[in-house]
């Protein structure tokens, strides 16, 4: 079940920071801004942002594909504090039980969230489909592999589930949108309960040709994002001298990007299919931005004017399933409907504004009261 957990007083405060932001742009900025900007299409600044606040269609890279891969990396980089006392123990059915819980309560949230489990109609559901899912998956890879093996055999195995996610696309496959191999996977082992299927009045069910999206073979490559969390949760961790600490996080991020940059040329970067050029890619952005806030905040002790994401990165869970799941835009509509007349087209942007205010206002009078929900 969820509970309420008090503060550690040892926790990694550019990670709770850093995560806080990752959910703010969710579930405040991007669709706040989204819903101002669209009316300001035409100024070409705000053109650029507005690309930017969107998945790439297939080839490319956006800030907003880095979203995604930044949730499973802080849940790998939290993974060597919050796993210290379980590595050395002979009896590891504590943390055994733990995992299947956590993989259990955010494969279900991840339905939740995608909103078909509630609509109570089995030719709805959609089994695998949602970040929380990608979370629960790449932390029970992580999680394996940081309790069972040394840490250069986890580089080695993370190296083997890369590279062999390349070469099952590179051989199997194409890198079109109906032809890769992990879109050929979802549809073989999800069929209709993969999301985009579509219903038709005679009964029978249909792939849609527009959701490319892929879950089950990906989730090779959600294990090595998370993964890389874990590594630079293990720079942190155990290095003693947090300048150090800070270059190796550089070093990484950078080493990374080139790579990914170069992989690029034969294996195309799409964040739809995780392919393994946008794995190395975008492993990268999430290294360098560790290692920017952990200069920042860990090293230079400078989080004046940043503790406030800890509201939502602290409540992480919470504020990424009710920003995801509950409307509070009719709460809004029935406090604001008088501005109507006078706002216009702005109306709606206006509901959107106080939609996650409302938000953001829960997740202060809990972050206040000190209760913090975890899996």
């Amino acid at each position: 079940m969820l509970k309420s957990t008090p503060v550690l007083q040892n926790r990694l405060a550019s990670l709770d920071i850093l995560r806080g932001l990752d959910l703010f742009m969710l579930v405040f900025f991007q669709p706040v801004f989204v819903a101002f900007a669209r009316h300001w299409a035409d100024i070409p600044v705000f053109s650029f942002f507005l690309d930017q606040f969107k998945h790439a269609e297939w080839v490319g890279f956006r800030a907003w594909d880095l979203i995604m891969p930044l949730f499973l990396f802080m849940v790998g980089t939290a993974m060597p504090f919050s796993f210290e006392k379980y590595l050395n123990s002979s009896d590891k059915m504590v943390i055994y039980k733990k995992i299947t819980k956590r993989f259990i309560i955010l494969f279900i949230l991840g339905m939740v969230v995608q909103g078909k489990l509630l609509s109570f109609d089995p030719k709805e559901i959609r089994i695998y489909t949602n970040t929380l899912q990608a979370i629960a998956v790449g932390y029970v890879i992580a999680a394996m592999m940081l309790l069972h093996l040394s840490k250069r055999w986890q580089i080695v195995v993370t190296a083997l589930l890369l590279t062999g996610y390349w070469a099952l696309l590179t051989f199997l496959g194409d890198f079109t949108p109906e032809g890769n191999f992990a879109e050929k996977v979802d549809r073989t082992l999800l069929g209709r309960f993969r999301d985009g299927v579509f219903n038709t009045e005679d009964g029978a069910w249909h792939f849609s040709d527009t959701y490319r999206y892929t879950w089950v073979l990906t989730s090779m490559v959600f294990g090595v994002t998370t993964m890389f969390g874990v590594f630079a949760g293990q720079i942190m961790k155990y290095g003693t001298d947090k300048q150090k600490n800070f270059k190796w996080l550089l070093t990484v991020g950078l080493a990374l990007l080139l790579a990914g940059w170069l992989l690029g040329f034969q294996t195309p970067v799409i964040k739809k299919i995780w392919s393994a050029s946008m794995t190395l890619w975008s492993g990268g952005w999430c290294f360098l931005l560790m290692a920017l806030f952990y200069y920042v905040i860990d090293y230079k002790n400078k989080a004046k004017g940043l503790n406030w994401l800890k509201i939502y990165g602290m409540n992480s869970i919470i504020a990424y399933t009710l920003g995801m799941v509950i409307n509070f835009r009719s709460v809004a509509k029935s406090l604001l409907w008088g501005l109507e007349k006078y706002t216009g087209d702005y109306f709606d942007a206006i509901l959107t504004l106080a939609n996650f205010l409302i938000l953001f206002l829960i997740l202060h009078f809990m972050y206040k009261l000190k209760i913090f929900i975890k899996i």
